[in-house]
Parts: structure tokens; sequence; C-alpha cells
């Protein structure tokens, strides 16, 4: 018999051994139903993407209108994944006061201003604001933070607020140190995926077929307390997880399976702590390491996107370098280091434009990787919200007007296939809307300055 008192939250699950907990679908014991809502489901998925040094604006602008544009030279090579961008054009980032390029990476994410004597910002950033939401004591864990050719020149390989761009969500806001050694990284998040080597991810591959057999008795003992409805309910619900599971042992795991470990490669090439050994104008290079670059970033997207399509993290951050970036590019050909082509040599926006345009490319490979992930009727990136940017616009002005930010998938109803200008306003109005896209209903995000509430014409 049903006990009149008994109520279910909404947000109730049915947990069994270890961690296992399935979500319930609604039941008339959890109280009056909602009306049907035409609002978008929640992003379920954030990565954040850093590349240094601003863009040459004239060259990274779209030209057209909001839904016939033509994306501009250095945007062009993501053409074939243009209706999954939304190009955001005429956002300032007015939170950015202090060291010009310190302030630029620390308020990206976080839209606080600079600690003076060359501090730190004042709050979280946006990213771990959606971790704590979506990420954190549901997933193994609650964020990833992975760097390439990181800390080159005055950071001398540590993490300072030259390099600083995730921090933490609860007071003091510390920053998050990146990591840095692909191998180190591989194993941690994958090691042989053999079910029995302890690895998280390989538990959690070997049971996703079997994870009702962990329910134990907890449904008899809830089914008990239920009307015939809603034990109707469950049994349906629980009916349509077996289903699933037994669809996934009669096809071949590779093909039916969104998680696998990424192809690891040889990078005994690349020292992930060459930092270390960095001098303050970038003259120590290290050929070896900065010509291993493309492949090291490759197998760093490729473990990002395996980790949120293993479920290991829903949270992840990319910095291509720091706001230095004093390294090479020998497969461009281009001997000296990011910032002589910015303005330490003086301004050289052809080599500059080169190198945007080589970080476009690498946003398309993410982007179309993410995209061949099957979730289940829908791709990986449908689920996700990818925010590209850097700590500054033009490069030898340092100036933060109409910064070269990119959005892309199809989280939280985001609309893409379009170039949205604004009136110059504020970056911290975008970080809001993103958190917004993520369920999170605020109306303010960063320092209240410089916030005026959530974009229009994002969703």
């Amino acid at each position: 018999m049903v006990m009149s008192n008994f109520r279910l939250s909404r947000r109730a699950v049915l947990r069994g051994a270890g961690a296992i907990a399935i979500a319930l679908p609604w039941l008339e014991i959890m109280g009056p139903e909602r009306t049907a809502s035409a609002q978008p489901a929640p992003a379920k998925r954030f990565l954040s993407v850093y590349t240094p040094g601003g863009t040459v604006i004239n060259r990274w602008r779209p030209t057209g209108t909001e839904t016939n544009f033509t994306l501009g030279p250095i945007l062009s090579p993501l053409a074939p994944v243009q209706d999954r961008l939304l190009v955001l054009d005429g956002l300032d980032m007015k939170s950015a006061v202090g060291e010009q390029h310190q302030a630029g990476i620390i308020a990206w994410l976080s839209g606080t201003t600079q600690a003076p004597n060359g501090g730190y910002g004042g709050g979280p950033s946006v990213d771990q604001v959606i971790a704590s939401r979506i990420s954190a004591g549901q997933k193994a864990k609650a964020s990833i933070e992975i760097a390439v050719r990181w800390a080159t020149g005055k950071s001398h390989g540590l993490l300072s607020p030259m390099n600083a761009a995730n921090f933490e969500s609860a007071a003091p806001f510390r920053p998050i140190s990146p990591r840095l050694d692909p191998t180190e990284i591989f194993t941690d998040l994958f090691g042989t995926l053999d079910p029995s080597a302890g690895n998280d991810a390989a538990r959690r591959l070997a049971r996703r077929k079997s994870i009702l057999d962990f329910l134990d008795g907890r449904y008899s003992a809830l089914s008990n307390r239920l009307g015939a409805a809603d034990k109707q309910k469950i049994d349906q619900h629980l009916t349509k997880i077996r289903e699933i599971e037994k669809s996934l042992d009669s096809a071949p795991p590779v093909e039916t399976s969104a998680c696998k470990a990424p192809t690891k490669v040889d990078t005994s090439d690349y020292n992930p702590r060459t930092g270390l050994s960095a001098d303050n104008d970038g003259k120590v290079k290290d050929t070896s390491t900065d010509a291993a670059i493309p492949k090291v970033g490759k197998l760093m997207m490729d473990m990002l996107v395996m980790s949120l399509a293993c479920d290991i993290t829903a949270v992840g951050t990319l910095q291509w370098s720091d706001t230095e970036a004093k390294h090479t590019f020998p497969w461009l050909n281009l001997t000296e280091h990011h910032h002589f082509y910015q303005h330490d040599g003086g301004f050289r926006p052809n080599e500059c434009e080169l190198i945007c345009n080589w970080y476009s490319k690498q946003h398309l490979y993410l982007l179309q990787e993410m995209a061949k992930v099957d979730m289940g009727g829908h791709s990986l990136l449908d689920e996700s919200v990818v925010f590209f940017g850097s700590e500054l616009s033009d490069p030898p002005s340092h100036n933060k007007s109409n910064m070269p930010f990119l959005l892309a998938g199809g989280g939280g109803g985001l609309r893409t296939g379009r170039w949205v200008r604004y009136p110059n306003l504020p970056h911290n109005n975008l970080l809001v809307s993103i958190l917004n896209l993520f369920g999170d209903n605020r109306t303010t995000f960063g320092d209240p300055k410089f916030c005026t509430g959530p974009l229009t014409n994002l969703t």
C-alpha cells in the first residue's frame, strides 16, 4: 500500500552498489507535473580553448550578414563547420584591468580585474562554476585543464598571472595549473582501458553494460511504496535501460561505443617542462619540443574529446601556450617566437595571420572530432558549448576591444551558423550568457561593474 505522506524529489535517483545511480522519470508521487516547456535542455559539456596574442582583426572578421557570411582569411579553415559556429563581434574585455597581457588572461574566463602588484583575479572562472554544477561530485574528475608549450619566457615554467586562465569556484579562488605531460595525462585518464587495471575510465566502460545489476533490492523496496501508475513508469524506464545495454552487447564495441582510448603517439621528443629552462626574452630555444607541438596538440585534443565522451569529466580547458608564447613554429617556417611577431620585433601582421590561421585549423579538428562522437542519436558537439578566446584583440596596441571570440556546439539551444555583432558590450555579458546555457539563471558574473546582463541573440 502506498504511504500517503511519502514524497519523492524531482531529482530523486535509484541508487545501487558503489556509485551507481539511475535518474528516475517523473512520477506522480513527486507532485504536480510541470507543464511542458519550450526551453531547450541545458548544455551538458563545456570546453574553453585559449590561443595567445589576439589576432589581426581585419583578417579575422567575416563579411556579409548575420546568417549569410563569409569567414575571413584567419577563420577560413573553419568553413566546413561554419554552421556549428557563432562568430561574436563587438565584445570588449572591459574587466581586463591590470598588466596588458596578464589582466587579459585573468579576465578571459573570470571577468574580474587583476589584483594589485601582479596578483591574480578576484573570482572564479566560468568553467569552474559550470564544473561545480554539472561535473564535480558526478564525474571522476570535476574538470581537466591541459596546456601545450606552456609557461614560456618570464614565467620560467611556473604558474603565474602570465599564464593562469582557470580559477577555483570557491574563495580564495586560487589559480589552477594546467597539466602539461601528454604521457602522464594519457595514463591517468585512459590507462590500458582494461577493467581489471583499476582505471576509472575502464571500469565505467565495462560497467555501462551492466548498470542494473548494481541496483540490488533498491527497486523492490521503492516499488512497494508506489502506486500502480508510478510502478508502470519505472518498469518502462528500467526496461528501456536494459534494452540499451543489450544493444551494446550485440554490436562491435568500436562502432557503438563513444568511449575509447585515443591513439597514443610517441612524444619522447617533446619536453613538457622545457619552460623551466626558459629565459625572459625567448632566446633560449627548444626546437625539438617546438617541432612536436602539432602532434602533441592533436593528442591533447583527442584526450579532451574522449574525456567528455567517456564521462570522465564534463568540463575541460586547453591552453595553446601562454600570454608570452615565446616558442617557435618550425612547421610554419617561423624561427622567431610568437611574441616577437606581435610586437617585440615590431608588429608582423603576415606572420601573426599565419599563426592564427594555423590555430583555426586546430579548432576545426577539435570540432570535427566532437561531431563524430555519437552520444545516442546526437553528437558530442550537439550537447556541448565550446568557447574559443584570447587575452587581447590587437597585438601591437594590446587593445581589448572587438575581442576575437567564437562559440561552437549546440548545447543549451545555442544557435550557430551566424555572425552576431554587438555594440561594444562588455565580455562579462558573454560569460553570464554561457552560464545561462547550462541552466544557471544568474544575470551577472565577474566584476559587476563590467556586466550589464546576458547577451541577447545567442539562442
